[in-house]
């Protein structure tokens, strides 16, 4: 018998969105969610190499929280499952897709393939293999959004930084320091853990003292808040309060989003450890169905619209699946290039 911690109750009408709003979400999470069908399938079929860590069954948080910032101009702060983060932050499909194929026209030139997506226009600071190795860039982040802000004067610089990890980045180091210099500065980050109950095969439980991540940023004098991780507006709601007080020089938050994995660590993972119960528990909360039903129930949407929506994303998955593959292999008299900084 597999334990579960209570899902926080969020009551959604509480809140009110547009059907254009609605609609957004959705094809976010569906573009997440296909993407990373079409990962998996092309993974096994040999077109992907190394480690694919895919991001099925979380992609409420990646939709409710960078959805609620300004993309392109807030900054976005990943981890080894980085793939959605970086659709959600607005990269083009074809340029993920490409990335994991390793070819010149990913978003890093096929260089960090599928654990170091990054791109400097759309603010996606990468994705970092190391467990917690992003918390401390994604505090830099902020640290200079503020420096640029109070001390040189650019009234433009009010970004705010998203910071995802998972709850096995918990017990590091860098989360403690990072939370204590945020609050000490007042930073303008938001601290995102996607508590998927598993640190590859280490269940959160039995690794932490105190379950609840979200009390700990008590110990630095930060908000802490708990979400439901399946629903989409919970987590946009929390998103976007968080949001407000780090422009509003209010400081930093913590967000702890319960949430769960659909496949298994990685796709070289056999997923044996969880059992049927656990996944069965979760996988009735999938929140792109969950939502699906909150559109049609509040007339924001139709099945066939959401259909049609399916569609338009699968095409363009498609579409980013066609271009990555005929698209040309890094040149090998570049190997040395985008070590260093080019004037």
């Amino acid at each position: 018998m597999f334990h579960e911690r209570i899902l926080p109750v969020f009551d959604r009408n509480s809140i009110s969105i547009t059907k254009e709003e609605g609609l957004m979400l959705y094809e976010d999470m569906v573009l997440g969610r296909f993407f990373e069908d079409k990962c998996a399938e092309m993974y096994y079929r040999g077109k992907m190499f190394g480690f694919v860590h895919l991001y099925t069954g979380q992609e409420a948080v990646s939709t409710g929280v960078i959805r609620a910032m300004r993309p392109g101009e807030d900054y976005v702060c990943s981890t080894y499952r980085d793939h959605v983060h970086a659709l959600s932050a607005g990269v083009p499909p074809r340029e993920v897709m490409a990335e994991l194929f390793g070819k010149e026209t990913g978003c890093s030139k096929g260089r960090g393939g599928s654990m170091h997506m990054f791109s400097a226009e759309h603010r996606l600071l990468g994705g970092y293999a190391f467990v917690a190795e992003g918390i401390p860039v994604a505090t830099g982040a902020a640290f200079q959004s503020k420096y640029r802000r109070e001390v040189m004067g650019d009234e433009t610089a009010d970004q705010v930084s998203a910071c995802f990890f998972g709850d096995g980045a918990c017990n590091n180091g860098q989360f403690f320091e990072c939370l204590n210099m945020a609050v000490l500065w007042k930073l303008p980050i938001i601290y995102v853990v996607e508590n998927n109950k598993w640190a590859i095969g280490m269940a959160h439980e039995r690794a932490t003292s105190v379950p609840e991540i979200y009390k700990k940023a008590s110990a630095f004098g930060m908000a802490g808040v708990e979400v439901d991780g399946m629903d989409v507006l919970a987590v946009r709601a929390a998103a976007k309060e968080a949001v407000e007080r780090a422009r509003a020089g209010e400081g930093p938050t913590l967000i702890e989003a319960l949430t769960y994995r659909f496949r298994g660590h990685s796709l070289a993972d056999p997923d044996e450890l969880r059992s049927k119960e656990e996944k069965e528990f979760w996988q009735a909360r999938d929140p792109i169905k969950l939502f699906a039903s909150y559109l049609i129930e509040h007339n924001l949407s139709t099945q066939d619209e959401l259909k049609q929506i399916d569609k338009k994303v699968q095409a363009s998955v498609d579409d980013a699946l066609a271009f990555s593959d005929s698209s040309p292999e890094p040149d090998p008299s570049e190997l040395y290039r985008y070590i260093f900084a080019e004037s």
